[in-house]
């Protein structure tokens, strides 16, 4: 097995709604923010292969939006989802397997892309399967009000269309021996996080749980979660176990480092060892 991390682009966020009911005065001093209150996030992806397989988690955001509803969201940097995985040694027609950890937009858009004649959309990796869990597939097709400006037909539907779209929760063991799917709630209904067995480590895609080191104190949770205090269990019990087992914790927004390891503190758990993943594998 080989883990490459993907670079899908920055993207950025308002500061308050990544942290909660937490003060800027605390979470500015970890994420600083411009003179909008915004804060510069990253679009993290990780691409397992795994003997025949090469899955890709998550997407990031795409392309496919109009230059205003961009403009929204000041994409910048120079990460690309397909050159990424290109840089990586890969093509689009070799990944196998697509998971999404959820179907927001930011994690899922990039699965699908416009036709050339920009007639309508085909799917980006032709030759994927397209896993999701089938509980949140129903949340994104039928979202609440809280969630409804962030799930896209666009970014779903073409694979439904193309024949494409499979269901982890209904298949044993989806991913193989090496990659276990942890199904949590807090976030949105049914997000998709991954427990991957690697070189005698388990690293853990932390999807929008945590979603960067700054997120790791129990109370500071997103204000785009549907469940935040079930957020704060999951958190709980992802750290206490983190901890248990030296676990490494893979980040998809954090925009300084890929991951970290976790040591217990006066004020709690807390960040050990931060850095890229090729640092600690």
């Amino acid at each position: 097995m080989q883990l490459h991390v993907i670079d899908a682009g920055h993207f950025k966020l308002d500061g308050g709604a990544m942290f909660g009911v937490v003060p800027k005065t605390i979470w500015n001093r970890m994420i600083p923010a411009d003179e909008n209150n915004l804060c510069s996030w990253d679009m993290r992806c990780l691409l397992i292969e795994d003997g025949n397989r090469l899955m890709l988690v998550d997407t990031g955001m795409g392309n496919k939006q109009d230059p205003k509803w961009q403009a929204y969201y000041y994409r910048h940097g120079e990460g690309d989802l397909v050159k990424s995985i290109q840089k990586a040694g890969f093509g689009v027609d070799q990944v196998t397997d697509v998971i999404f950890s959820h179907l927001h937009f930011d994690h899922c858009g990039g699965g699908v892309e416009w036709k050339a004649d920009r007639s309508g959309y085909q799917t980006t990796f032709p030759t994927a399967q397209y896993w999701t869990h089938s509980d949140h597939w129903n949340t994104a097709n039928f979202p609440n009000a809280r969630e409804k400006a962030t799930f896209f037909k666009e970014n779903i539907l073409p694979i439904q269309e193309a024949g494409q779209l499979r269901f982890s929760d209904q298949i044993e063991n989806p991913f193989g021996s090496h990659v276990t799917p942890i199904y949590v709630d807090g976030h949105t209904e049914k997000m998709t996080m991954l427990k991957i067995a690697y070189k005698g480590q388990t690293v853990v895609f932390m999807a929008d749980t945590i979603p960067s080191h700054a997120h790791l104190p129990l109370p500071y949770v997103m204000g785009y979660d549907v469940r935040p205090l079930e957020t704060m269990k999951e958190k709980e019990t992802l750290l206490k176990e983190a901890l248990e087992h030296n676990y490494l914790l893979f980040f998809d927004h954090d925009p300084l480092f890929d991951c970290c390891t976790v040591e217990i503190t006066e004020k709690g758990i807390r960040a050990k060892d931060k850095g890229l993943l090729r640092d600690f594998i």
